[in-house]
Formats: structure tokens, sequence, C-alpha cells
């Protein structure tokens, strides 16, 4: 029986908060369909040249009352990324809170506008342990 992962949805009350974040995440936008009669919008996001299992970004326009307010229904979405600490150091730069800072120098977690938990993981073998993030302590949930 054949089986392929096609790819992972979410739903997000505010689009572009959202769009702005997965942008800081490397996430580009490869496709969009907007529905007047289903009143909904589904931006699908990639990293480039990594397509075949893009992020569904589902936006319903008249809001989305049934979203919990801590994001924990989902689990998480996990990334590699090529250098943890640089990824960590823009999204703070940018103001997203680091709520399991890479003290290990191999992962770290963020969360979203919508609070669906980000886990950020070292290509290849972890860093060495770094300032600042060996002396900052975990905040929030992650």
């Amino acid at each position: 029986m054949h089986m392929k992962f096609l790819h992972t949805m979410v739903r997000v009350t505010d689009l572009e908060k959202s769009m702005a974040f997965y942008g800081l995440l490397g996430l580009n936008e490869i496709r969009r369909r907007d529905s007047d009669t289903g009143r909904f919008t589904l931006v699908y996001l990639a990293a480039d040249g990594d397509h075949d299992c893009p992020l569904e970004l589902t936006h319903n326009w008249d809001g989305d009352e049934g979203l919990p307010s801590d994001g924990r229904h989902f689990g998480h979405l996990a990334y590699e990324v090529g250098n943890i600490y640089d990824m960590c150091q823009k999204l703070k730069d940018a103001g997203v809170e680091i709520n399991r800072p890479p003290r290990d120098g191999r992962m770290a977690f963020v969360r979203s506008p919508d609070n669906i938990s980000i886990e950020l993981l070292q290509k290849g073998d972890a860093l060495p342990p770094a300032e600042p993030w060996i002396s900052m302590a975990s905040t929030g949930h992650w």
C-alpha cells in the first residue's frame, strides 16, 4: 500500500502575523487558495528546495473560536536548521521568545503567534555550548 506524507496543517488567527513568523524560520509561500464560498484561505509554506512536505496555514475569515489558547492540541513542528545559534538570535532579535534555549547546541523551542510549538534542531552534530544560550533559562511551555 502506497502512502506519502503530504503536509502539516495548523489553524491560525492572524494570517499575516503567522506568515511573518514562519518567514523568520525561512519558510516561503509556495501556493495559496482563497475560498469565497468557504470563507477561508489556505497558504502553503516551505523552505527553499523542500516543497515535498509543506506547512499549510488555514485561516478562517470569520474567526476560529474553537482554537485553544495554549496551542497544545497539536504537539509541535520540527525543523532542521544549519546553525541553531544564528536562527535563535534572528528570532530573538525579531521579538520572538526563546522558550527552550539551545543550551546543548542542538535543540531549541519557540512558539508561533498562535502558540504552536516549534522545535529547532541543529543539522548534524551539536554545536559547542555557547553564551548567551548556556545561561538562558527556559520560559513558558514548549
